[in-house]
């Protein structure tokens, strides 16, 4: 008998809401790579089948459907969750998906939930993980909504869970790294005086993923053709172990007027490197 799945994700009406009546000009064949690199029937399948989860028990799900080991170094660095404080927790992103859903499920479990991501909107569409998202959606018109969106994350009463370069890493002169991060977790942290977790995720995505994106930057192409390929690199990271080592918490007061934001932010960008 076959199995039952509701489509979630469905590359057809993606294209037909993004482009209306011009979508049915996109070629049959390149309708089906999309499904085909975006896995479609595997990611309905797990999501059909984990559709009674959210929040922290899907991410936690998530990680065993995807068989990752995790070896968490420097756990009791994680301030105690009823220290009656709200935390920032900010990340390296070498793989642009599954470290988010790995550091969820540790950080979620640690404070009951009480975390919330700054994500890209595409990922609401999950309805799992649609409860501990602020969406945030940087390539549309809500981006200037962007300030209004970070605002409610920070003045809630959940701790934030951030990965302050935006994208997943790069490969920059031979090297595995996150672009230059942003300051908004600096500014807000001390606005709201959350000291800052820094957090070092180990691992890395396929030798194409990172030549397809610095040929992309390399040609000038704006749209980021690279994302496209990170639920296929997310299945090529199955079975895999991943090294998260948490470093002490840097209290909010040192980030004061000696440095700017960016700099402040380069400094726990370091920080978490040394990890």
């Amino acid at each position: 008998m076959e199995k039952i799945t509701q489509k979630t994700v469905d590359i057809d009406k993606i294209l037909a809401d993004k482009m209306g009546s011009k979508s049915k000009y996109v070629p049959a064949f390149l309708v089906s790579w999309l499904k085909h690199i975006l896995h479609q029937d595997q990611v309905n399948e797990y999501l059909w089948d984990s559709r009674h989860l959210t929040g922290v028990d899907w991410l936690e799900e998530c990680v065993r459907y995807l068989d990752m080991t995790l070896e968490v170094e420097g756990k009791e660095n994680l301030p105690d969750k009823d220290d009656g404080k709200l935390y920032t927790f900010v990340s390296n992103h070498p793989l642009g998906g599954i470290d988010g859903v790995a550091l969820g499920a540790v950080i979620g479990r640690h404070y009951d939930g009480k975390f919330r991501y700054l994500v890209n909107d595409i990922l609401m569409n999950l309805p799992g993980l649609a409860p501990v998202c602020i969406p945030i959606n940087k390539t549309g018109s809500q981006s200037r909504n962007f300030p209004a969106m970070v605002e409610a994350g920070f003045s809630s009463d959940n701790h934030m869970l951030m990965f302050p370069a935006g994208l997943c890493s790069r490969r920059i002169n031979g090297e595995i790294k996150d672009l230059e991060w942003k300051k908004t977790f600096i500014t807000k942290s001390v606005e709201t005086q959350r000291d800052v977790v820094p957090i070092h995720f180990g691992g890395r995505n396929s030798g194409f993923f990172y030549t397809l994106a610095n040929v992309c930057k390399a040609l000038g192409i704006k749209f980021n053709i690279a994302m496209l390929f990170l639920v296929d690199e997310m299945y090529k990271n199955v079975h895999k172990t991943f090294k998260v080592k948490i470093g002490k918490p840097i209290p909010w007061q040192t980030f004061d007027k000696s440095k700017t934001p960016m700099e402040w932010a380069k400094f726990v960008q370091d920080r978490v490197y040394e990890l």
